[in-house]
């Protein structure tokens, strides 16, 4: 299947988005999912499934492990030191065409908050930022669509 792709989560506030993430991410073969922030996770501290995530997930939150860590420096930081290349998804003056990355180690991608994307700290620890390039007006795309085009694109 080729390299290890690991995704991070970061204030995704819709459990709808993080829902499909799971199952995009089941799809792509994605090895681990992180939670931060003020994420939603696929239970709740008592061990109950969130429904909203289970309704759009499919499952998928069964098959793809995760794990919720408050803070996503101590994620990224950790898979750093152990060979991870870290690249964010985020439209900034320093950011790459996404087509352009190759996935030559294993690979944490950052996704952010639906409003305010990856914050700008988080962007400094990254080894790449990658971007989507927009033809339309909007000049955004959801996250879970975001998510699908680069895991897809890096298989």
């Amino acid at each position: 299947m080729g390299r290890k792709i690991a995704v991070l989560l970061h204030d995704v506030r819709s459990a709808h988005n993080v829902g499909s993430i799971f199952r995009t991410a089941d799809a792509a073969g994605v090895e681990k999912i992180y939670l931060t922030g003020v994420t939603p996770a696929p239970s709740d501290r008592f061990g109950r499934p969130q429904k909203d995530i289970a309704k759009v997930a499919l499952g998928a939150e069964a098959y793809v492990p995760w794990e919720y860590v408050r803070s996503p420096y101590t994620v990224a930081r950790a898979l750093r030191a152990e060979g991870w290349h870290v690249a964010a998804i985020e439209q900034h003056a320093d950011s790459i065409d996404y087509r352009s990355f190759e996935l030559g180690k294993p690979t944490l991608f950052i996704l952010g908050s639906e409003v305010d994307g990856v914050p700008g700290r988080m962007l400094s620890i990254c080894d790449a930022v990658l971007e989507i390039p927009m033809r339309g007006r909007k000049e955004s795309l959801n996250v879970s669509v975001a998510a699908g085009i680069i895991l897809f694109s890096v298989r």
